[in-house]
């Protein structure tokens, strides 16, 4: 199997896994129609649980070669620069949150445009800049869940002062964020970019048919984490080498696995902040979402380099590539 092989195999998964999810949330909707606050709660805690390993070896693709007095050092950095932003959240709930919204749109639209481009870096690339296809990837999960009808009751699920985020400009949020989507997948269909275009679709569909919280923790656990961990199996000498021997779910397990330590220590953490901070048990999510993002400022600037490379695609090309190689489509 090659490496891009891997990322084709991911990028599959993950459309398929959101559109079950697309369709079984409108089951639900259909059958139960009251009640079902609670467990889109244990959703979006349970999709914090699925990603947060995926950015916990940023170390070994930014500094892949640290010595014991290095690695303290930056640890002690990575984990220094979170703090401070988790307290600045706490602190100011509704300007860390615009911050938040904002970081993490560029953070999901250039990751994606990233995971796309090297998924099919061997290909002849077209005339469509790799923006056309991010820009609406990381505003579509983003925008579209905290800015529509159901975004009122999920925001006061998380912390009611989030609410009005927006100031009032929730409307013109909404549908400047679908138009520019609609005008993306048009671009991209003129281009004969059919996978891409079917992405933001899809895209589209989990964050307007899905309750925000469900919409939130398909796409993180299912979609971003996913695709990231795919990625980052490429850095990792040993998930490469399980992946070449065919067993690319083995391969993402293994990226995992040493993930797993910062995922029991986010949550002890998160715990151990809304009982000193007097948070009562059902302000934990909000508590556990605050340090998710504190731990995304790091993340992001260290992936930021990743993301470039990818997307410079060493400086020739700046469109997005047109099919994967042969060997993928065979699979």
């Amino acid at each position: 199997m090659t490496p891009v092989s891997v990322l084709v195999k991911t990028r599959s998964f993950s459309v398929i896994a959101v559109a079950v999810v697309v369709l079984l949330s409108l089951a639900f909707s259909f059958f139960f129609t009251q009640g079902s606050a609670p467990w889109q709660v244990w959703l979006a805690v349970c999709a914090l649980a699925v990603g947060i390993p995926h950015g916990a070896l940023d170390h070994v693709v930014t500094f892949p070669q640290m010595r014991s007095a290095q690695m303290a050092m930056f640890v002690l950095g990575y984990v220094g620069v979170a703090a401070l932003v988790v307290i600045a959240i706490l602190v100011w709930p509704v300007g860390g949150f615009i911050f938040v919204v904002v970081m993490s749109a560029v953070h999901f639209g250039m990751g994606d445009a990233s995971f796309i481009r090297q998924a099919g870096a061997q290909a002849r690339a077209l005339s469509a800049p790799w923006w056309v296809y991010a820009i609406p990837a990381g505003t579509l999960p983003i925008v579209i869940p905290l800015t529509n009808q159901g975004s009122t009751e999920a925001l006061a699920l998380v912390n009611p002062a989030l609410i009005d985020w927006h100031f009032g400009a929730d409307t013109v949020l909404f549908w400047a964020t679908v138009s520019t989507a609609l005008v993306c997948v048009g671009w991209l269909v003129a281009r004969r970019r059919y996978a891409d275009a079917r992405d933001i679709v899809v895209l589209g569909l989990l964050a307007i048919l899905t309750p925000p919280l469900v919409a939130f923790a398909a796409y993180f656990g299912l979609w971003h984490a996913l695709r990231h961990t795919a990625r980052l199996s490429q850095e990792m000498a040993p998930a490469k080498k399980i992946a070449d021997r065919g067993h690319w779910v083995r391969a993402l397990w293994r990226v995992s696995v040493p993930g797993l330590p910062a995922l029991l220590g986010t949550m002890v953490v998160a715990g151990g902040i809304t009982l000193v901070g007097g948070w009562a048990v059902t302000e934990y999510l909000w508590v556990a979402l605050a340090v998710v993002w504190a731990l995304t400022v790091p993340h992001m600037a260290l992936t930021w380099r990743l993301d470039q490379s990818a997307l410079r695609d060493g400086g020739q090309h700046d469109s997005l590539p047109t099919r994967p190689p042969a060997s993928a489509k065979r699979l």
